[in-house]
């Protein structure tokens, strides 16, 4: 799928558009020809991209609150016309063990990465349906894929998101709309986690690695480049679950 010719570039929708990977594929999507529909609770840090990026606009919302979504929806529909690409982005974690944490997390969770999808999709598919062509990406990690102890009320959430999403590809493919799911087998080193003095071990280098600290994590630009490559692929040769890493992460 391509960006149509009409006379106002398409639109994209993402949710999750925080200050790196949210960020960076605003910046990407918009610079490969779309006007960017973003969606985050932080109204200061959208109005800021708003300004940034040209023919981006702002929809602040928390998309736990599943019937403001659907709202929210409904107005970049009204505003900026029918989407042709949607990438779920958006993410709600818990990094704790199932005695530690907050059982009402595993909810929260489950909502923000795997219920908002669902509302997502079939709020856009239809038009998506219509015309015969459209993108829907989801931004994954390898919590979906297995279980560890300090995931126990997130791992399930991704792991259904995943299932989700291969059954919206099954389902849509034939219709000419491309579901890609993109694990992100990675750290990523966000500003959220702070100075290394205060993150976790097992969100920094191990004390062995041999490469520099950068390489230990996956770059937002570069993740923000294959979900686009993604959501453009020839239709004859579409990829559903992709896994990206850097290049000495252990697997």
């Amino acid at each position: 799928m391509t960006p149509s010719n009409r006379s106002e570039n398409p639109v994209c929708v993402i949710t999750g558009v925080g200050d790196t990977t949210g960020a960076a594929l605003a910046r990407r999507f918009a610079a490969g020809g779309y006007r960017v529909a973003l969606i985050a609770r932080n109204e200061n840090r959208l109005e800021a991209l708003e300004k940034e990026i040209p023919g981006a606009r702002a929809f602040p919302c928390d998309i736990g609150n599943l019937e403001a979504l659907k709202t929210t929806v409904a107005k970049i529909q009204s505003s900026m016309g029918a989407p042709e690409v949607l990438v779920h982005n958006a993410v709600a974690h818990t990094f704790d063990t199932f005695l530690d944490a907050d059982p009402t997390d595993l909810e929260r969770n489950f909502r923000v990465n795997t219920t908002a999808l669902l509302y997502l999709t079939r709020e856009l598919a239809p038009d998506m349906i219509n015309a015969g062509k459209g993108a829907i990406m989801v931004t994954g990690n390898t919590a979906s894929h297995r279980g560890v102890p300090k995931y126990a009320l997130f791992a399930p959430t991704k792991a259904a998101q995943r299932i989700l999403a291969e059954a919206l590809a099954r389902d849509l493919g034939p219709k000419g709309i491309h579901v890609g799911y993109v694990t992100i087998d990675a750290a990523i080193d966000v500003t959220w986690l702070g100075p290394d003095e205060q993150r976790p071990d097992w969100l920094l280098p191990p004390k062995d690695w041999p490469h520099a600290r950068a390489d230990f994590f996956a770059k937002p630009e570069a993740i923000a480049d294959e979900v686009f490559h993604l959501a453009h692929q020839d239709r004859s040769t579409w990829a559903f679950d992709i896994t990206i890493r850097p290049f000495a992460e252990k697997w």
